[in-house]
């Protein structure tokens, strides 16, 4: 008689999608989720900025592409981008914390390149400040780099980063 095999522990794989009008509250929920346990080093227009309401996050849908990574039933991460004439521009990127080193920013990331590929730009850029650490070696380990350092008088008074990609 064979001993029987021990289980192995399921994994589920995390879907990404385009986002929906539909999801506005839950990525609403997920940034302040993600960015709340920094409110204090924000300005509160920063934070206000950083994790919009559902009003604002629905009508991020008229103005360029939303993804979503969907772990089970949870919400992990999400991305908009916004289509400039001369660049892509990347906002609202976050994790779920306790999701992230998962690779999730990385794939959502990948994502809004391809789709900025697919409509022929040849830059990606965005914002990120100082209190965010990890978002920034995320960022340069994607290819990223720093174009110039913004001055608080040009953010809700918050010093940053401007970063960009070369996608040629």
């Amino acid at each position: 008689m064979s001993k029987p095999e021990p289980k192995k522990a399921s994994v589920r794989e995390i879907v990404y999608r385009p986002a929906v009008p539909e999801d506005s509250q839950t990525i609403s929920d997920l940034l302040l989720e993600a960015f709340g346990e920094f409110k204090s080093e924000y300005t509160p227009g920063a934070f206000d900025y950083t994790t919009p309401g559902v009003e604002i996050v629905c009508g991020r849908f008229e103005e360029g592409p939303i993804w979503v990574a969907i772990d089970g039933d949870v919400m992990a991460g999400t991305v908009s981008g916004l289509p400039e004439p001369d660049r892509f521009y990347i906002r609202s990127m976050a994790v779920k914390p306790g999701m992230q080193g998962r690779g999730i920013g990385k794939k959502l990331l990948d994502l809004l390149e391809g789709h900025a590929r697919e409509l022929g730009f040849e830059k990606l850029y965005l914002y990120t400040t100082f209190v965010l650490p990890a978002a920034h070696r995320l960022y340069e380990k994607n290819g990223f780099y720093i174009l110039r350092e913004t001055p608080p008088d040009e953010w809700f008074e918050m010093p940053g980063l401007e970063m960009e990609k070369i996608l040629v």
